[in-house]
């Protein structure tokens, strides 16, 4: 679905397709998605392997950078 995303530090607003489910327990953004926009990120100490439903390891690899308040929805 589309949604509507604002950049907290510039206030710029960009649509974008995502995906929604209302069972996760945290947001996750692809690296291609924050390569291209350019956000500044912190090295977590430890990364967070993630796991498909099946519970094999996602091939996007484990979770290795946290941001804080990079973006809203609008």
């Amino acid at each position: 679905m589309k949604i509507g995303l604002e950049r907290m530090n510039t206030q710029e607003r960009i649509m974008v397709e995502a995906l929604l489910d209302s069972r996760a327990t945290g947001l996750v953004m692809s690296s291609e998605f924050v390569r291209k926009q350019g956000f500044k990120l912190k090295k977590l100490k430890r990364p967070i392997n993630v796991r498909n439903v099946d519970g094999s390891l996602n091939k996007e690899g484990p979770i290795e950078n946290t941001g804080k308040h990079l973006l809203s929805r609008t």
